[in-house]
Protein backbone atom coordinates (compact mmCIF):
# COMPACT_ATOMS: atom_id res chain seq x y z
CA UNK A 1 0.00 0.00 0.00
CA UNK A 2 1.40 3.38 -1.05
CA UNK A 3 0.59 6.33 1.18
CA UNK A 4 0.94 10.09 0.78
CA UNK A 5 3.76 9.86 3.32
CA UNK A 6 5.77 7.67 0.88
CA UNK A 7 5.12 9.80 -2.23
CA UNK A 8 8.20 11.33 -3.88
CA UNK A 9 8.77 15.09 -3.93
CA UNK A 10 7.52 16.56 -7.20
CA UNK A 11 5.08 13.74 -7.92
CA UNK A 12 1.34 13.97 -8.43
CA UNK A 13 -0.68 11.16 -6.86
CA UNK A 14 -4.37 10.30 -6.76
CA UNK A 15 -6.14 9.50 -3.49
CA UNK A 16 -7.53 5.95 -3.50
CA UNK A 17 -8.79 5.58 0.07
CA UNK A 18 -8.73 7.32 3.45
CA UNK A 19 -7.90 5.22 6.50
CA UNK A 20 -8.50 6.28 10.08
CA UNK A 21 -11.57 6.82 12.21
CA UNK A 22 -13.87 9.58 13.36
CA UNK A 23 -12.43 13.04 13.96
CA UNK A 24 -9.07 12.25 12.34
CA UNK A 25 -10.66 11.13 9.08
CA UNK A 26 -13.07 14.09 9.16
CA UNK A 27 -10.17 16.57 9.60
CA UNK A 28 -8.36 15.11 6.57
CA UNK A 29 -11.54 15.34 4.50
CA UNK A 30 -12.17 18.92 5.67
CA UNK A 31 -8.73 19.87 4.29
CA UNK A 32 -9.95 18.80 0.85
CA UNK A 33 -8.20 15.43 0.69
CA UNK A 34 -10.98 13.12 -0.47
CA UNK A 35 -11.20 9.99 -2.62
CA UNK A 36 -10.32 10.65 -6.28
CA UNK A 37 -8.59 14.03 -5.80
CA UNK A 38 -5.08 14.62 -7.18
CA UNK A 39 -2.39 15.76 -4.75
CA UNK A 40 0.95 17.30 -5.80
CA UNK A 41 3.79 16.79 -3.31
CA UNK A 42 5.65 20.14 -3.21
CA UNK A 43 8.28 19.57 -0.53
CA UNK A 44 9.09 17.82 2.73
CA UNK A 45 10.57 19.52 5.81
CA UNK A 46 14.20 18.62 6.65
CA UNK A 47 13.19 16.22 9.43
CA UNK A 48 10.34 14.80 7.33
CA UNK A 49 7.46 16.46 9.16
CA UNK A 50 5.32 18.18 7.83
CA UNK A 51 4.79 17.47 4.14
CA UNK A 52 3.72 20.40 1.95
CA UNK A 53 1.22 19.51 -0.78
CA UNK A 54 -1.00 21.28 -3.29
CA UNK A 55 -4.58 20.02 -3.35
CA UNK A 56 -7.57 21.58 -5.13
CA UNK A 57 -5.50 24.64 -6.05
CA UNK A 58 -4.23 25.56 -2.59
CA UNK A 59 -1.15 24.75 -0.54
CA UNK A 60 -1.46 22.63 2.55
CA UNK A 61 0.91 21.25 5.19
CA UNK A 62 0.09 17.75 6.41
CA UNK A 63 1.63 15.92 9.35
CA UNK A 64 3.37 12.61 8.61
CA UNK A 65 0.89 10.75 10.82
CA UNK A 66 -2.04 12.13 8.82
CA UNK A 67 -0.30 11.56 5.47
CA UNK A 68 0.21 7.90 6.42
CA UNK A 69 -3.60 7.48 6.54
CA UNK A 70 -4.06 8.57 2.90
CA UNK A 71 -3.69 5.68 0.45
CA UNK A 72 -2.58 6.88 -3.00
CA UNK A 73 -1.89 5.44 -6.45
Amino acid sequence: MNTLRDAAIGSTVKVVKLHGEGAVKRRIMDMGITKGVEVYVRKVAPLGDPIEVTVRGYELSVRKADAAMVEVA
